[in-house]
């Protein structure tokens, strides 16, 4: 009989021991409380003993960094536009000592005081300074909450923005805004080509005036590129006007104005092969205008 008392006493404590065992994660912490009183040290990670029969009691916080949802919450921004916003706030408990033993429920009491600081910070600017100005806000915000809750043991790590949300009449209104400014901005720039082209082409006119065969020269280049095309008719006009390549001193004489036109003749009647190669009706008209063209050679 004494045996038996003794296995079960021998069992009865064993099970005992047993129900004081706790295993923590590698991000876990324990706040141990004995008879109601929390100890200095924290336990975990890893095996952690208790005493049986309720004079040990935990409460396990998890250190991992967590993401606490803010509901988006409706504003009126200091220029009186109802707008609603919503944001998410990451933190992570790093005294776990403070966050059970100085506020109730640190999650839920970390919410609340986002979810008004968030309102207030954005209650004090105006709409144009909430759209541009994310990145201070979310400083702001992040400033504050770290404050408040540094005396709980938890750390704000981030704060982050998700949306926010405009009345549709803002939203035609400000796209109205965004088109016109484009549309602005296409006309300045638009105008301050127009002035650009005008210079260069002010300077090319002083250029061609300051050297009388520039003009000629140009003329050859572009009856040249003219008649590089397969389908192309090229308007010469003959005589040509050069009252306005010189003074009196550099006018062409007749011999160059002749060489001139035989450039031309010369030019017509490279294209009027090409076209009679192909058998256009622009070949026969081309013809007509070349015979002319010759006929004006030979008088001069």
């Amino acid at each position: 009989m004494e045996i038996v008392i003794a296995v079960a006493a021998m069992a009865f404590a064993g099970l005992s021991l047993l129900s004081g065992v706790r295993v923590l994660r590698e991000y876990e912490r324990a706040v141990v409380f004995r008879l109601g009183r929390a100890r200095k040290d924290l336990g975990g990670p890893g095996l952690l003993l208790l005493l049986p029969f309720g004079i040990d009691r935990t409460r396990v916080v998890d250190t991992r960094i967590q993401a606490i949802q803010i509901q988006p919450q409706e504003v009126i921004t200091r220029d009186n536009i109802s707008i609603v916003v919503g944001a998410v706030v990451y933190a992570n408990v790093a005294s776990p000592r403070h966050a059970v033993l100085e506020v109730e429920e640190f999650l839920p009491a970390t919410l609340q005081l986002a979810a008004t600081t968030l309102r207030a910070v954005v209650g004090k600017m105006e709409l144009d300074d909430i759209l541009a100005n994310r990145e201070g806000i979310n400083a702001e915000v992040r400033s504050i909450l770290d404050t408040r809750t540094e005396q709980w043991g938890v750390e704000i790590t981030a704060v982050e923005l998700k949306d926010i949300e405009l009345p549709k009449e803002m939203q035609r209104a400000m796209a109205r805004q965004a088109e016109a400014e484009r549309e602005r901005r296409a006309k300045v720039i638009n105008a301050e080509g127009e002035v650009q082209a005008a210079a260069k082409l002010a300077e090319a006119a002083r250029m061609i005036a300051a050297t009388p065969g520039a003009l000629q020269l140009r003329l050859y280049q572009t009856l040249v590129e003219v008649s590089g095309e397969a389908r192309s008719t090229i308007v010469f006009p003959v005589p040509i006007d050069l009252t306005g390549m010189g003074v009196a001193a550099s006018t062409p004489s007749t011999a160059q104005l002749q060489a001139m036109m035989q450039s031309a003749v010369a030019l017509a009647a490279t294209q009027e092969q090409k076209q009679l190669a192909e058998g256009t009706p622009e070949g026969d008209a081309l013809s007509d205008t070349l015979a002319r063209a010759k006929a004006r050679v030979g008088k001069t």
